[in-house]
């Protein structure tokens, strides 16, 4: 081979791998270019959100979230989604049309949503499950922590008398995103503030963080790390069913998991201080409103007793008083106790965006008159 031969080879793989490296690189810097975005105020980048829910849109999502409660066996599937990252791949075409696909090393779960109809694909199972009919009453879901869906139901649950500001714009997902600061007017609120990032030309959310009282770290955040407009495909939003995979059908309830489980004990009119709102079952009490609120759920005798059990086994406190056993766990946005009276065989499951002593206060009064708590 002639010397100027094998220079001009060499030379060659060196502009291959420049390029390759150039190309790697591209999300690093774009992520370090300075944004820009158009002049808003709150308000309007507020509605911009709002009306962003019904874009089609496509992407690739994390969230990563340290709450620390206790494992649950009974909220198995919920465990991960509040503690760890959760990855994501995201397409709607409708508020009432999407697909959200859940990645992990073993697999992954799809939610596939048809208007009322649900339809959950099991890839460790090789299994397709249709649930026929809207769920009124549900377990947590990874598609709640997609940014789009998060945010819009931070901005509807804040309510019109939380406060509203203006954050430094960022680079999300490769673009410039425009901030908005949400914290709730009431202080009992666990939440001092949700950040919220999206696209200044749809109002697509890009990023969410969630900070607790006293913390300088987001209990929990979410971003695209891809996201952008898509043109709805059928064969996308429709599950197919590959050789060897099997279909079944359900009810909502049915799929409710532990939520089966529910008492028709009759709660009182207000708990701590706060009053009985509306619920989509009668089985759940819940108190106060928006991002300032916390639900009770009577459990039936042998799954309320579960419940407790493995609540102390991973490390939740047992707080003995005259009435009866409570359970407490503490998290940077959720507490949650467990009450079983002693006059009673249910127990009350009370979990929600209120300070640990409310809702201690609460069970307690549950303990010793469930129909006359105040």
């Amino acid at each position: 081979m002639r010397p100027g031969h094998a220079w001009h080879v060499g030379w060659r793989w060196i502009v291959v791998l420049t390029g390759v490296a150039v190309l790697c690189c591209l999300p690093i810097l774009a992520s370090a270019l300075p944004a820009s975005v158009p002049r808003f105020t709150p308000r309007q980048l507020e509605n911009l959100i709002l009306g962003s829910q019904r874009l089609s849109f496509a992407g690739y999502a994390e969230s990563d979230a340290d709450f620390g409660l206790p494992p649950l066996p009974a909220f198995s599937t919920v465990t991960p989604l509040l503690d760890g990252v959760t990855r994501m791949r995201v397409w709607q075409a409708a508020p009432d049309h999407w697909r959200v696909d859940t990645l992990s090393d073993a697999g992954e779960n799809d939610t596939y949503q048809v208007g009322d109809n649900t339809f959950v694909w099991d890839s460790g199972e090789q299994l397709l499950t249709g649930i026929y009919g809207p769920e009124v009453i549900r377990l947590p879901r990874a598609a709640d922590l997609v940014p789009a869906a998060l945010a819009v139901r931070l901005i509807e649950e804040a309510g019109p008398d939380a406060e509203l500001s203006l954050l430094p714009p960022q680079r999300v997902a490769g673009q410039s995103a425009a901030g908005l600061a949400i914290r709730p007017a009431s202080p009992q609120s666990t939440i001092a503030r949700a950040d919220i990032w999206a696209a200044p030309g749809t109002g697509l959310p890009l990023r969410v963080e969630i900070f607790g009282r006293g913390s300088a770290q987001p209990a929990l955040e979410t971003q695209f790390l891809q996201a952008g407009r898509w043109t709805p495909s059928g064969d996308v939003l429709t599950p197919q069913l590959g050789p060897g995979a099997g279909f079944t059908t359900t009810t909502p309830s049915a799929f409710a998991g532990v939520l089966q489980s529910l008492d028709d004990e009759v709660l009182p009119g207000s708990l701590a201080g706060f009053a009985r709102g509306r619920s989509p079952v009668p089985q759940i009490g819940v108190y106060g409103g928006g991002l300032t609120s916390f639900a009770v759920l009577t459990f039936t005798p042998g799954t309320g007793a579960q419940l407790l059990s493995d609540a102390l086994n991973a490390g939740a406190a047992q707080l003995a008083f005259r009435d009866g056993t409570m359970a407490v766990a503490s998290a940077p946005l959720v507490n949650l106790v467990l009450v079983q009276p002693n006059t009673s065989p249910d127990t009350f499951l009370l979990v929600g965006l209120v300070s640990q002593a409310t809702l201690e206060q609460a069970g307690a009064a549950l303990a010793a008159d469930p129909d006359q708590g105040q």
